[in-house]
Order: structure tokens, then sequence, then C-alpha cells
């Protein structure tokens, strides 16, 4: 998620989340960087001009690669942009990698344009797909059963009122369909407490949750922090911003088994001998904003920083369930 320039109005989405404390825990930049999560381009500039010889730009939004065709010629050859997802960045990278940054979630640029159908706080077509492609968040609402429903809503969002909202959802779609944010945000709303001063809205957990179902946020973030592995050089660093705990939680999971400590990741699984170490710890906990980056975009407020350093070990494929992935759809309902 890319934030404001400082000293720009808000909505100028140039400046990207934590690129400070990324440029910081990742210097000296040099090499190849793959930036995954292209978006309005903060983090491709930025580690270009930190020093990156090369950057290879991936996105899965046709427009963000059309916006990028402007900014992007003065950078020449420096720069390589790519249509696709970063859970198949080492394919797409074609060659070693020195860094790879991602950067997760819904970007700022998708939140403010009504029309992608992101945001409630905006009423758009009930859409979320950053791919424009394939099934949209209104087939989901309107097509899916309602336990699968309940079931998106409480795992990918942690939404402890799942299954009246997934009720609600179902008896409003008996009646006619629902095709926009205002629509879907209301419907939410109306099965839960009037929010105190300060509190969110109350639809912000089903809105995250039906946006990572429809784009399979989790398993890409999976398949994309393997990939990384597999991408990176001995030497490489790979550096990933989260916005949420669900996120964090699958990347924390990944660098400690990753990091050889796969004794301590599942307290529920049996005790594993440590293993070599595929990535060093460069951030042995979380790096937060300050408070200086949240008064310049709020939206950082939640946005947590962890960095690796790739060892000369083998690359390790690392079964899902391992990282805390919901697999509610095979183990049945909760």
């Amino acid at each position: 998620m890319q934030g404001p320039l400082p000293g720009r109005p808000s909505n100028d989405p140039h400046v990207p989340v934590l690129i400070d404390a990324i440029l910081k825990e990742c210097a000296p930049v040099t090499g190849v960087w793959l930036d995954g999560t292209l978006g309005a381009g903060g983090y491709a500039r930025a580690l270009l001009a930190a020093g990156a010889d090369r950057v290879i730009g991936i996105d899965r939004d046709p427009l963000a690669l059309q916006m990028a065709e402007v900014w992007a010629a003065p950078y020449g050859p420096k720069l390589r942009l790519v249509s696709g997802t970063f859970s198949d960045l080492d394919r797409l990278a074609g060659e070693p990698l020195d860094g790879v940054v991602l950067d997760l979630g819904v970007s700022s640029m998708q939140l403010d344009q009504a029309e992608r159908g992101f945001s409630f706080m905006k009423d758009g077509p009930l859409d979320m797909r950053m791919s424009q492609e394939g099934a949209s968040a209104a087939d989901l609402v309107n097509g899916a059963e309602e336990a699968l429903l309940a079931d998106i809503l409480y795992h990918y969002g942690e939404e402890r009122a799942s299954r009246r909202i997934a009720h609600a959802i179902v008896t409003a779609r008996g009646v006619e369909p629902i095709t926009t944010t205002a629509k879907l945000a209301e419907i939410v709303a109306r099965c839960l407490p009037r929010p105190k001063p300060g509190q969110s809205h109350p639809a912000t957990r089903s809105f995250q949750a039906i946006r990572i179902a429809v784009n399979a946020e989790f398993s890409e973030l999976a398949e994309g922090l393997a990939a990384a592995e597999r991408a990176l050089k001995p030497g490489g660093l790979l550096a990933v911003v989260t916005f949420h705990s669900l996120e964090d939680r699958i990347v924390k999971r990944f660098f400690q088994l990753a990091s050889g400590h796969e004794a301590n990741a599942n307290r529920y699984a049996p005790a594993k001998a440590d293993t070599e170490a595929r990535f060093d710890l460069v951030t042995r906990r979380a790096v937060a904003p300050d408070e200086a980056e949240i008064a310049r975009n709020p939206r950082a407020r939640s946005a947590k920083l962890r960095v690796g350093r790739r060892t000369n070990v083998a690359a390790k494929a690392i079964p899902p369930a391992d990282l805390g992935l919901p697999d509610f759809q095979k183990k049945g309902r909760r």
C-alpha cells in the first residue's frame, strides 16, 4: 500500500509505506531488485534512487502497468515492467535477484477509485478484482453458500459476527442482487453495533475478508514467499510490508521456519529438529512506522515490515498449513 508524498495531497500515491525503514535495513541497495507489487512505483523508484542497478516491477493490475508506462519511460532499461502476480516472481524475473520487496494488500490507488469497488467509503460496483479478471466480489457475495460466506468472513476478516452477516447477505440477495459497495456496507452495518468515536467502520473486516477471497491473497502470499526464496541469490534480501495481523502472521511464520526455527513455529505441531537456515533474520521484530510517517499517511498506521537475508542453503517448500493459511474449505465448517 503506497501513501502520499510529504507535503502533497493525501491522494498522491507515490510514496510507499516504510520505505525509509526498508532502505535502512537493506543498505546498501545494489544489483537487481524486484518490486512484486509495483502500484504507483514508489518502491521501484526509491530502490533505483538508492543504488539498485535495475528493478523489475510486477503487478497484476492492468491499470497500474498502464500508468507506469508514463512515469517509467525516463528509467529506460533500468526498470522492466511485467504483468503477472508475485507468486510467480522467480519465473517472471528470469534471473537471480539481489532483493525482493512485497507490499501486501490493496493499494491506495485502488482504494481511491470508486469504480474498482474496494472501498465502502465510496459507492461503486462491487468488484474488488486486482487483476480485473475472473470472478468479482459481486459474484462471490451473490453466489456463495451461506456457510462458505460465514467461513470467509471469519477466517479472512476475523469477524466474530460472521454467521449473522452471512445470513443477512443471503436474505438480502434473495430480494435483489447485491451489486454495489454501499449496499453491502449497509447490510453489514445493520448486523453490528454502531461504532464508537475512533472505531473503524463496521464493514471493515467484511470488506477485507471478501477482497482476500476474491484475489486469493493468502495463497498468493505463501507462493510469493516461496518464489522469492527460490529467486534470491545468497545474501539477497526479502522485505515484506503487511497491513493486518493475518498477513503478518503468515510472513512471521515463514521467516521463523526458513530461519531454522521450525520447532517454535507451530505450538500444536510435533516438535521438529532445527533445520539449516535458508534465511537469516535482519529484523528480529516487525518494524512499525514512526509517528511522523503516520501523520503524513494515516493508512500506514497498521503497517509492519519484516526483512530476511537469504543464505546459501537450498530452497525448501513449506506446506501452507505450516504457515497458518486457513484450510476451512477442505476441513469442513468450523
